[in-house]
């Protein structure tokens, strides 16, 4: 990949995390730049049984900058693999190990993570537009990246780390978005999602106790039947969001200086 694209690649990263809302449309102009038919984005320049004979050699892999696009790489052991910049759209690691990899500034839109160990993983500033992860394992992984669609059914994401960095916004204010999210029936106890935009995400029946939602967009968001308590809403924006059936609903935490609660529907 030159430089060249590179560059645009990062600006088209940073824009998607950093704006919310309305600016959706600005970002989509710049995906518009960046050709995913192109192809780096859509093809694999290796084989499975080539990453298979690196993962043999001993080590961490080092596949960053790598197009492994539609790639079958269901089941290896990529545990602590450098991952950095690959190419990752519509690959199957299902199942995988990638336990501690490094996937920050990764492509893997609409790439298949099921039952896969991401525990303690850097999925910083990557592209995960309509990935799956259900049943995964992302136990203490850092999210802040573009999980817009994606699905996390059953996952566990118990002390994720996808709150925004407060201390380094030279580009902007760099979010986690989840917006339109499935994370029906997830683990959520104890995860950061300060600042993070999760509009219309759907966390129906999920466990967030503990969690921090705070300044997080959660207009249109589901939470019918989920388990609440000590989960801190302070400041975050409730407009339309349903709060229905919680278990543990007089246990939240900021509630009454959340944004829009007169306008969120609750029993």
């Amino acid at each position: 990949m030159t430089r060249t694209d590179r560059r645009r690649l990062l600006l088209a990263t940073l824009a998607l995390a950093a704006l919310p809302g309305r600016g959706r449309a600005q970002v989509d102009m710049m995906m518009r730049g960046v050709d995913l038919d192109a192809p780096r984005m859509r093809e694999a320049e290796l084989t499975r049984a080539e990453v298979e004979a690196m993962i043999a050699a001993g080590g961490p892999v080092d596949l960053h900058d790598r197009s492994l696009n539609g790639l079958d790489l269901s089941g290896l052991d990529l545990t602590g693999a450098d991952l950095r910049w690959a190419r990752l759209n519509r690959a199957n690691l299902s199942g995988c190990r990638l336990d501690r990899a490094n996937l920050a500034l990764v492509w893997a839109i609409g790439a298949d993570f099921s039952k896969a160990s991401l525990r303690d993983a850097d999925l910083f500033q990557g592209q995960f537009r309509e990935a799956r992860f259900e049943g995964a394992d992302l136990s203490g992984a850092r999210l802040v990246g573009d999980f817009s669609r994606a699905s996390f059914r059953a996952a566990a994401l118990g002390g994720v780390r996808a709150g925004a960095d407060l201390t380094n916004q030279s580009m902007g204010l760099i979010r986690a978005v989840l917006r339109s999210a499935v994370l029906d029936g997830a683990d959520l106890r104890g995860a950061d999602f300060t600042l993070a935009d999760c509009e219309f995400a759907k966390f129906r029946g999920a466990d967030l106790r503990d969690a921090v939602f705070a300044k997080a967009l959660l207009g249109g968001a589901d939470f019918t039947g989920a388990r609440v308590a000590g989960l801190d809403l302070g400041e975050a924006d409730l407009a339309s969001a349903v709060l229905k059936e919680l278990d543990g609903a007089g246990a939240i935490r900021g509630l009454d200086r959340a944004k829009n609660l007169d306008r969120a529907f609750r029993d």
